[in-house]
């Protein structure tokens, strides 16, 4: 039996469009699927990924076309490519992203499916993307523990722990009901994806892709295939260590919640609270922890998860800068936040309690004439004081900081414009 694992939100002709994004060309399409080949030096297994997918095309009467993107290729591909039947754009930009991104945007059909050209997929069995995409998904991602791994076709530590890892990390993170997050057969509706405004030109393409999908609420599905050992004569241009750690940083990139602001957030709470309860009990009989040793450690927590917050709203605005938005909605208050008036005046202010709590300290040991002090009485306002004085100083510092990001970013931009 086939499973098909689906994950809806709105329909398409419900959701909002997401301003500024770019809008597909209606001329451009003018037939229902292209099937799209990223290509680099594969002249060795293009004849039976072509000669597959032409087959699949006139045994299901659909109107289509198999188009390769070529990288750069210096074995022949792009004549090999044209005299198969195929269409052949150039890709100047070297990388998995940049042919890929060329290949969508000069797709010719209202749908793509688009794999890789080295005779690991099975481009004559595509009927059940197209059914999903019929049925009104606007992306289908193929899962190969579904389908079937041939010996020898995928890697040991990519098959039990590189892609589990990272798909489980990328369900937590961002939904959806994808259990193969980096199967590299996939179909999806070219407008939708246009609309997605995908930028990365390196393997980090896959994750971008699924991410801002699920991010931005398109209908996705989940359909078995299969993945046999490729053809080439050579290794693969993937390599497990480098672009498994490209994949983890861009999901990790896309998901500051979970990297920033919710540890962050409980570091700031469970320091602050700690130290609210030692100054409240601190006078009474307790045996909850309210020493000066205790009051320390708060006071290192909240800092500590202060900062982390600041981090999550950089991980943000270093995003935005590079053209990676996300489309969450809750992502451009942070931005707002990185950018507005509080995040300068809040530090001003935290800075100018810590330090007059400090000047009370020393005006305290000066009336003493600078003799001994209780350290548990001047411990209990040196700890907050200089707290809220890091704090603070951390705030200000971040405020200056993200304006310098934003005048750097905006200045490069002019220059290249001009």
């Amino acid at each position: 039996m086939t499973h098909v694992h689906t994950h809806l939100t709105q329909p398409a002709a419900a959701r909002p469009a997401m301003p500024g994004l770019m809008r597909p060309d209606p001329a451009v399409e003018t037939m229902e699927l292209t099937i799209l080949m990223p290509c680099l030096n594969e002249a060795r297994t293009l004849e039976p990924c072509i000669s597959k997918a032409r087959g699949f095309l006139a045994r299901t009467g659909i109107s289509g076309e198999v188009l390769v993107a070529d990288n750069g290729s210096k074995d022949g591909s792009q004549q090999l490519a044209r005299s198969l039947g195929a269409r052949v754009i150039d890709v100047p930009e070297r990388g998995y992203g940049a042919a890929l991104k060329a290949g969508i945007q000069a797709a010719r059909g209202r749908y793509v499916v688009m794999g890789d050209a080295d005779d690991s997929y099975d481009f004559s069995a595509l009927d059940a993307f197209v059914t999903e995409l019929r049925a009104g998904r606007e992306l289908v991602v193929g899962n190969r523990f579904d389908g079937g791994i041939a010996p020898g076709a995928m890697p040991f530590l990519h098959r039990w722990l590189g892609n589990p890892v990272l798909s489980f990390i990328g369900r937590r993170f961002f939904g959806g009901p994808l259990r193969d997050f980096h199967c590299g057969l996939r179909g999806f509706d070219r407008a939708a994806m246009l609309r997605l405004q995908l930028v990365t030109p390196g393997m980090e393409f896959a994750s971008e892709m699924i991410v801002k999908a699920l991010q931005a609420g398109l209908p996705t599905s989940e359909v078995p295939t299969t993945l046999a050992k490729d053809g080439r004569d050579r290794p693969p241009h993937l390599n497990t260590w480098r672009d498994g750690w490209r994949h983890l940083r861009f999901l990790m990139l896309f998901a500051p919640r979970w990297l920033f602001l919710y540890p962050g957030a409980l570091l700031l709470l469970a320091g602050v609270g700690q130290l609210a309860l030692s100054q409240v009990l601190s006078t009474g009989a307790t045996r909850w922890p309210v020493g000066i040793h205790t009051q320390l450690f708060a006071m290192s927590a909240a800092v500590l998860g202060w900062q982390t917050l600041l981090f999550a709203l950089g991980a943000v605005l270093a995003r935005h800068l590079a053209g990676l938005d996300s489309p969450h909605p809750r992502e451009r208050r942070a931005l707002r936040a990185a950018g507005s008036g509080w995040l300068p005046a809040g530090g001003l202010a935290a800075v100018v309690v810590g330090l007059l709590l400090c000047v009370g300290v020393v005006w305290r040991w000066g009336a003493a004439e600078f003799g001994a002090l209780d350290p548990e009485v001047a411990m209990r306002q040196i700890i907050p004081g200089v707290g809220l004085t890091i704090a603070g100083t951390q705030a200000l510092l971040a405020s200056m900081y993200f304006a310098a990001l934003r005048s750097a970013f905006d200045s490069s931009r002019r220059a290249e414009a001009a």
